[in-house]
């Protein structure tokens, strides 16, 4: 990349606008020295509706409402920006793939937004795009680091005890560890490099599919078996059934022919026809039915006693067994109280890669606060524009957690998908449900549909998922718990529990029931 190229990449990051993250449209300038696009600030005021504007980077406050107007300076040199990028070679001037909510981005990019990465490097613990990689392919010692697919997972990689990367395997612990920990907690154990236990466990991969094969196989023989003796059975079956039915027939008519003699009053008529019927063949027998040759139907007697043998072991013995493990692990009772709750509830830590730069995090990453002024969080896709922050973990299964706060403005209980957009509120969109806690009342809100709702107020709010189930339920907790709004949905995707405190100072937190 050339150095005009670079200076002229620098320029389009100092003319974004800090809403889109995009080149200004129509640039305005406010009272206090920001600039953006005219309709982006005009989305984000008419977004808020709380009759204050104010600067969505130094919050700095303006009432009445500020006039709007074009700033020609900055729209020159925006123009003029555009016009040179434009005059460079297509290469140059090829739009940057970014990256998304669902990419890995590039350690190494500054600016607004941060290209997508393209591999990950074991050594380093970092991701590269493209441009960033090129010294791993270059530089003697770089070539020799592993490196991986972009991956967002690196950390979990890494020993947690010495932050190394885990390239040794503990059989007697049967765990992954870093080579420090051989010489500590696990010194003297059966210890082997992770790529020899990949390649023991590969043979054992390889056996266990082999034999899954061969019942496969098997099953697949005895399958067809089944329905070519059950085609057997179904042509002998409509055979016999056609034959008992013409002797069906010709019975009927012999006793029809015998009920209309019996009527008969004439005395000659009725001895002449009498001798006639009787000189004429007895009742129709049924004729014998050969099925199959007498080995082939012992064959078949054979099978299905066999079957049903095996059938009978399955419904006696095997299925109460299978259905009791069902019901014990996919149909646990619903929980009543809140010790029945407690036993869902899972550790959870506010990601601080998504909180919003007017909000702080604790040391324990379990509260937020907002504060006055802008906090120096790095530039990050998953960050939030507006104040809200995402847990960490991402539920799937049943889970209880309970949120505590006092806000002077109310608060949001929030979740969502982790694909949400992150400059839109909690509740505004079909990804996320979000209950908003007031001083005297409580609101849900879905896909911008705002539902009231009515309840005892507390200080403290519980929030029960059944990921399964498609339920999300929202709990008022005190000395009992109270039931304040229940969702009967689909879930798609794992949920993301969110919090967003309204007012300045206003805190919120996430108690600690596990």
């Amino acid at each position: 990349m050339s150095e005009q190229q670079q200076g002229c990449e620098l320029d389009q990051d100092q003319f974004c606008c800090p809403i889109c993250l995009d080149i200004l449209k129509e640039p305005v300038t406010l009272h206090c020295g920001h600039s953006y696009c005219s309709s982006c600030i005009e989305g984000y005021w008419d977004h808020e509706d709380t009759g204050v504007y104010c600067c969505p980077q130094c919050r700095e406050s303006f009432s009445p409402k500020p006039v709007l107007r074009k700033n020609t300076l900055l729209a020159e040199l925006v123009m003029k920006l555009s016009s040179t990028a434009a005059q460079q070679s297509p290469a140059a001037s090829a739009a940057p793939l970014y990256a998304g909510p669902a990419d890995v981005a590039c350690d190494f990019c500054t600016g607004a937004r941060r290209r997508k990465a393209l591999m990950s490097c074991l050594t380093c613990l970092a991701s590269y795009c493209e441009t960033h990689l090129q010294p791993h392919y270059n530089v003697p010692v770089l070539k020799k680091h592993k490196l991986v697919p972009a991956t967002d997972k690196l950390q979990e990689k890494m020993c947690s005890s010495h932050n190394k990367l885990m390239e040794v395997f503990c059989r007697t612990d049967q765990q992954s560890i870093c080579y420090l920990c051989t010489m500590d907690e696990h010194k003297g154990h059966d210890t082997v490099s992770a790529a020899a236990e990949k390649a023991e466990k590969q043979k054992q991969l390889v056996t266990s599919q082999e034999e899954v094969q061969q019942k496969i196989q098997e099953k697949k023989k005895e399958l067809k078996d089944l329905r070519q003796i059950l085609e057997a059975l179904n042509t002998a079956t409509a055979a016999l059934l056609r034959q008992q039915e013409q002797t069906l027939d010709q019975l009927e008519r012999r006793h029809a022919e015998l009920e209309e003699l019996s009527n008969t009053e004439d005395i000659i008529t009725f001895i002449q026809s009498f001798q006639s019927l009787s000189s004429s063949t007895g009742s129709p027998v049924s004729p014998s039915v050969v099925v199959c040759p007498l080995r082939s139907f012992t064959d078949v007697t054979d099978v299905m006693s066999g079957l049903r043998d095996q059938l009978d072991n399955l419904l006696t013995t095997t299925w109460p067994q299978i259905s009791n493990r069902v019901c014990a692990v996919d149909d646990p009772a619903e929980p009543q109280t809140r010790k029945d709750f407690l036993q869902y509830s899972c550790p959870l830590s506010l990601d601080i890669n998504t909180i919003s730069r007017n909000l702080s995090l604790s040391e324990e990453k379990r509260k937020v606060t907002v504060t006055p002024p802008q906090q120096p969080y790095p530039d990050n896709a998953e960050r939030f524009v507006y104040g809200q922050v995402l847990c960490t973990e991402g539920l799937s299964e049943r889970r209880y957690w309970e949120v505590e706060g006092r806000p002077v403005r109310g608060a949001a209980i929030a979740v969502c998908y982790k694909d949400m957009n992150r400059r839109a509120w909690f509740g505004s969109n079909d990804k996320s449900w979000s209950l908003r806690c007031n001083s005297n009342d409580y609101r849900f809100s879905h896909n911008s549909v705002v539902t009231e709702v009515s309840g005892p107020v507390s200080s403290r709010v519980g929030v029960y998922l059944d990921h399964k189930a498609g339920t999300l339920s929202f709990y008022s907790v005190s000395d009992t718990m109270t039931l304040l709004h229940t969702v009967q949905t689909t879930f798609t995707q794992p949920l993301y529990p969110g919090l967003r405190p309204w007012a300045y100072g206003d805190t919120v937190e996430l108690c600690k029931t596990w």
